[in-house]
């Protein structure tokens, strides 16, 4: 019985030191994993970081069209979002009714070329309500004068492409010659303290295109 006794007893030692054992090895590859895994959470942040400012969720949702007439654009079609992405300005303009107005003023003064030419340009497009403001006997005269009429539609595009970025705080040199600015962030944006965008960052295959609810006026 003794004997039994103390066998029995060596057993139950053994079982109570080898879960002791498992747990002491088991706790020191804790650690070590631990210790791996909050370098790699330490790096972590800053290959996210790095991430987004390459192709990340944000700048991704800056690069699309933003604003309360962008829900006016056809889903498919030429004058969809995708289609206008693949026409050069003045033809991806032709193709979106919102702009008849500006289209006929670009033909009468003999720019549809010259803005389907160009390359890398943000154009900034008068709605056909921007027009409307306009006095008709005004807006008459000026479409009937080409000088005046180029002036007027050269002085909406400026010689490079405009991100929403550029947009916050900038003033620039327009094909006209002189400057116009733009300010704002996010999703609401003016031109010229004025102009508002109403869709804004919608691409063409040549041109960044704001469109904004007022036409602007050159410096006499």
């Amino acid at each position: 019985m003794n004997t039994s006794i103390r066998r029995s007893a060596v057993i139950l030692a053994a079982a109570a030191v080898l879960p002791l054992a498992l747990t002491a090895c088991s706790g020191s590859g804790s650690d070590s994993a631990s210790s791996d895994s909050s370098t790699r959470a330490a790096a972590s942040p800053t290959a996210s970081d790095d991430g987004m400012a390459g192709s990340g969720s944000t700048p991704s949702s800056m690069d699309q069209p933003f604003g309360p007439a962008c829900s006016t654009v056809p889903k498919s079609g030429a004058g969809s979002f995708d289609g206008m992405a693949k026409d050069p300005v003045a033809t991806a303009a032709s193709n979106n009714p919102a702009l008849s107005t500006l289209v006929a003023a670009v033909k009468k003064a003999g720019l549809v070329d010259t803005l389907n030419n160009a390359q890398n340009i943000t154009v900034f497009a008068p709605t056909n309500d921007a027009f409307a403001k306009i006095p008709k006997a005004t807006l008459d005269k000026v479409l009937n004068d080409k000088a005046q009429l180029t002036k007027i539609l050269t002085y909406h595009v400026v010689g490079q492409k405009l991100t929403p970025k550029d947009m916050e705080k900038g003033s620039f040199t327009t094909l006209e010659k002189s400057k116009l600015t733009t300010s704002g962030s996010g999703e609401s944006f003016t031109v010229n303290d004025s102009a508002k965008v109403v869709c804004g960052n919608v691409k063409t295959a040549n041109a960044n295109v704001y469109i904004v609810d007022t036409v602007l006026m050159p410096a006499a």
